[in-house]
């Protein structure tokens, strides 16, 4: 007898629906087609002792099993419950009538439980495209999957209460999740907030810049300074996000297996601070069986390399491309896959090996030119890539002990969200969300410049020798400067502060 059932195959982040064929004939023996890796091949000595513990029969003749379409590699242990439905079915234990209206998903442990799997948002969402009525998954991934609207979702235990479903033997109540509640009790509390830091009152501006703009920044400073202290704490004042952002960000982290269980949408912005010892392979992607980066998980939030110079050459210069180009696609002889990647680098770093120059009352002991050599760990082109670089200096010992109490990440907040909003009714209708994705015709038509603030910027890119990158990157930080002042013209102060914020571009640094 032949069935069909169906289920899903993540490529990149987008599902594919695969068909799984069972056709049961006279012979013996089991056969599973259709490029099965070890995972799905495994999958018949698990499906055999769930049947056992659950009081069904394996069928004793000859079952072949094909995955279809036949030339998509499948992976993971999530066939494990459609595969062995459809067994069912073939065998006439149960109606098979019912199969073609869900989508099944799940791995089987052995006494017939369905145990969680990677992936459920984008195969949900890609489940409802299609016109199935439903999708029937681990009671874990039930919550994620859910945020479908217009899909019912079931969440399940075991694979007996999945056949007295389909049969109509059990109701099962589709899962629900109110995300309106869930935006809300999410934005309300972080882990850090800015009135926590003592002093630092330039670098807490150059950071409102930031977030306003979605500019990448660089801290530069010695040990102490607070340069981790001050970036663990940018998700605080970053506007939230919005459910289109809050959907693709979960995709990602759902087929990367990051979602926690039983855990619905990711309501807040991604903060990722992978170690300097990370490959490049972990940091943009790709491997063996493909999966996003550290990039791709920071999409829509904030990517935090701390002690930029220590990690590998090779590792940041892939960082190029995807910050201009907001995606990284990965090619492999065998697969091409396609990651959102649209982050805000906040990176950090000392200014020289021993971490003290110029430093205002410690001395340097690195040799001559050992600066210039640490520097030049991150290349050109790769700074030219960060809008902002800006000066840590320690705290004086009279803002650590002063009772004032400083402005919190609340109040800042609220300047950033009204920046992005001018920023959102500048960019209607374009493929720009914020000032730091701005192109060539963008800068020409949103931030032309007065003589003054021509002739100052012209000045600038003289005396420090700057790129036509570099260039463009000043009149964007400038944008975002007026943005905030709530100011339609971009001034000379604007493109001042733009300007001071370039601070490796200067010739005394690493002299």
């Amino acid at each position: 007898m032949f069935v069909k059932s169906y289920c899903s195959s993540i490529s990149g982040i987008e599902a594919v629906t695969v068909a799984v064929e069972v056709n049961i004939t006279a012979g013996i023996g089991m056969y599973l087609v259709g490029l099965p890796d070890n995972a799905v091949r495994e999958s018949q000595e698990r499906i055999r002792a769930a049947f056992e513990n659950c009081e069904y029969k394996m069928s004793g003749k000859k079952v072949v099993v094909n995955l279809s379409p036949a030339d998509l590699r499948k992976e993971g242990s999530a066939y494990d419950l459609p595969i062995a439905v459809a067994m069912l079915a073939a065998s006439g234990q149960i109606d098979a009538a019912p199969l073609s209206r869900y989508i099944l998903l799940g791995e089987l442990s052995l006494d017939g439980s369905i145990l969680p799997v990677k992936g459920a948002l984008p195969i949900a969402m890609q489940a409802l495209k299609e016109g199935f009525a439903g999708i029937i998954l681990p009671e874990e991934n039930a919550r994620e999957a859910a945020v479908v609207k217009g899909l019912d979702v079931y969440g399940i235990g075991n694979l007996r209460e999945v056949v007295n479903f389909l049969q109509g033997f059990t109701n099962l109540t589709p899962a629900r999740i109110n995300l309106d509640e869930t935006f809300t009790e999410a934005q309300r509390s972080f882990d850090g907030d800015f009135c926590d830091v003592k002093g630092q009152a330039q670098v807490k501006r150059a950071l409102e810049v930031a977030a306003a703009g979605g500019h990448n920044v660089l801290m530069i400073g010695p040990p102490g300074s607070g340069k981790t202290m001050l970036a663990r704490r940018m998700p605080s004042i970053m506007p939230p996000l919005t459910l289109q952002e809050a959907l693709e960000t979960t995709r990602i982290h759902s087929v990367a297996g990051k979602m926690g269980y039983r855990q619905g949408l990711l309501t807040v912005r991604p903060f990722r601070t992978p170690h300097h010892l990370t490959s490049q392979v972990a940091l943009v992607g790709g491997g063996a069986n493909p999966q996003p980066g550290e990039i791709s998980l920071a999409h829509n939030g904030i990517l935090f390399l701390d002690e930029l110079p220590e990690f590998s050459r090779n590792a940041l210069e892939s960082l190029r491309q995807p910050m201009e180009e907001k995606q990284i696609v990965v090619s492999r002889a065998k697969y091409t896959a396609r990651y959102p990647a649209n982050f805000m680098l906040i990176a950090s770093m000392n200014p020289c090996p021993c971490g003290y120059y110029n430093h205002p009352t410690r001395e340097c002991v690195c040799s001559p030119g050992s600066v210039g050599k640490y520097l030049n760990h991150i290349s050109g082109p790769m700074l030219d890539r960060i809008d902002l670089h800006i000066e840590v200096t320690p705290v004086p010992f009279a803002d650590l002990t002063h009772n004032r109490p400083e402005e919190d990440s609340a109040t800042i907040r609220k300047r950033v969200v009204a920046a992005r909003k001018i920023q959102q009714a500048r960019f209607d209708g374009m493929p720009v969300h914020s000032n730091a994705m701005m192109g060539s015709s963008q800068l020409r038509e949103f931030c032309p410049l007065n003589t003054e603030s021509a002739r100052l910027l012209e000045t600038a890119m003289e005396r420090l020798n700057l790129s036509a990158r570099a260039y463009d990157r000043i009149i964007k930080v400038a944008r975002t400067i007026a943005d905030l002042d709530r100011s339609e013209a971009i001034r000379s102060n604007h493109i001042a502060e733009a300007i001071r914020y370039r601070s490796l571009d200067r010739a005394s640094w690493g002299a």
